[in-house]
């Protein structure tokens, strides 16, 4: 056979190594680039301040700061961005802009109130604004004149808010902007050896100021860094490198994500291997991953704005602005992948939040009450996704959750577990007396049959108990 048909064996081959050599050569791996000041880890962190940040689910963020006087308003006419941006408006001069912290007097700012409003929401973690781009500090700091002792307030800001927040079980980490408009010293890329010389002072200046965040709020819990992108701070891999290894020296335990560290090479976020530089990933920004594996095997949160790139007080929302059941799905969705949702407040300048911010934390609230279980300490669960929802899983237990937000019309919602597992029973959460049936289908699915009339005008939950299947699983397959 061999012989009588060794022309075309021939041309096969040919033919398979023709196609086939190519995928080998993409297969080939990358090799390594050394690196003196990439990735000093590979996977996550498996300590228990790590693993307590990943049991969150939902954060809250707070952009504050003198900006929020203006509220995205300047001489009558919006300015059409991020409102903590304005003083790069050229409609705004920096001289206006640079005094509007002597104006700052937030007689309505209450700590407390804070803390008990995120608490109610169901938030487990905060990070708050000490220092944005334009400078301006909300702690006493020593190292400018540029901060809340300057202000008619005069008082910190930073410690009744740690202190409110911790009393209430909420951990507190502190943003920080590296990027400064206000320091002399600042510069966006190093092209002269005086560039570098005055860079030099601003990164003893960024150290000083993080030593003070850190040494005045020992209940710190991490530090979210941003302004990170500029030439200037990619081309310091190795002080960035010295810095996290610096402020963990300070503080064991701290959490940093990957907005901080540039490697040698100026790659942020993930050094030139595409190793995570972090302890997560904060690429996430007003955005969710679509798959799992988007993720890459790393921790993750998304902070998210309610209105459309609204991150500190605009006294006008612009466009659309997201519901409450908007904010709960994106919640579901960012636990089922793995990571956690941060929803972004933005509170006017005398400390008082706007009426939709207040009501979308007590909706979110209502729900966490009942559904939380669904949402604390869960993972990704690794089933097949299906279009009424999302899934998730807790952590280290055999138990899922069903995060249902679409009702087929014909009220049947189908599961479809890993092969050899199998759904055992099923509850609504909230209410375990309705009647919820299980029907087993093929290959080790099964459909969920709610009550008929079942309806509740909000997202729900149902939680389901595994086990291993005990059948063979070996259904007859369709021959095709």
């Amino acid at each position: 056979m061999i012989k009588k048909f060794s022309g075309l064996v021939v041309s096969t081959i040919i033919f398979m190594v023709a196609t086939v050599t190519p995928s080998f050569a993409q297969q080939k791996p990358k090799e390594k680039i050394e690196l003196q000041h990439g990735a000093h880890r590979t996977g996550k962190r498996t300590d228990a301040d790590m693993q307590t940040w990943r049991t969150y689910g939902l954060g809250q963020f707070i952009h504050w700061g003198a900006y929020s006087l203006l509220g995205g308003k300047y001489n009558g006419e919006y300015y059409n961005g991020a409102a903590e941006w304005i003083r790069v408006w050229n409609k705004v001069p920096n001289a206006v802009y640079d005094n509007l912290y002597k104006q700052f007097n937030p007689q309505q700012y209450n700590p407390t109130q804070w803390a008990a409003m995120a608490k109610q929401m169901g938030v487990k973690y905060l990070t708050f604004t000490t220092k944005h781009h334009d400078g301006f500090c909300l702690w006493p700091s020593k190292t400018t004149s540029y901060t809340i002792a300057g202000t008619p307030y005069k008082k910190d800001i930073i410690k009744p808010l740690v202190e409110a927040y911790t009393k209430a079980g909420i951990d507190v980490y502190l943003y920080f902007s590296v990027m400064d408009w206000s320091h002399p010293d600042w510069r966006y890329d190093l092209k002269t050896r005086e560039d570098t010389i005055a860079f030099d002072r601003f990164k003893k200046f960024t150290k000083d100021q993080l030593t003070e965040l850190l040494t005045l709020y020992p209940e710190t819990k991490g530090l979210w860094f941003d302004g990170t992108w500029d030439n200037s701070w990619k081309k310091s891999g190795a002080f960035t490198d010295s810095l996290e290894q610096y402020l963990k020296a300070l503080r064991p335990g701290l959490i940093i994500g990957s907005r901080l560290r540039a490697d040698d090479l100026g790659n942020r976020h993930n050094d030139a291997n595409g190793l995570l530089m972090g302890d997560y990933e904060q690429g996430w920004e007003r955005k969710i991953p679509k798959t799992y594996a988007d993720v890459h095997g790393n921790d993750w949160d998304c902070v998210m704005t309610i209105p459309e790139n609204g991150w500190g007080y605009q006294e006008k929302w612009l466009g659309h602005w997201k519901t409450s059941n908007e904010l709960i799905e994106m919640l579901a969705q960012c636990v089922s992948l793995g990571g956690n949702l941060v929803v972004n407040f933005g509170p006017k300048g005398d400390g008082s939040f706007r009426p939709e911010e207040m009501t979308a934390a007590k909706d979110i609230g209502a729900w966490m009450k009942i559904n939380s279980n669904a949402i604390y300490n869960c993972e990704y669960a690794g089933w097949e996704k299906q279009d009424w929802g999302y899934y998730t899983k807790r952590t280290g237990e055999n138990k899922y959750y069903m995060i249902v937000f679409n009702v087929p019309v014909s009220g049947s919602l189908k599961v479809q577990p890993p092969r050899n597992w199998t759904v055992t029973k099923a509850t609504l959460l909230g209410d375990a007396t309705k009647n919820i049936s299980l029907e087993k289908i093929d290959y080790g699915g099964s459909f969920i049959h709610l009550p008929k009339g079942f309806s509740t005008g909000k997202p729900f939950v149902i939680e389901l108990e595994t086990q291993k299947a005990t059948g063979t699983g070996n259904e007859q397959k369709a021959k095709t």
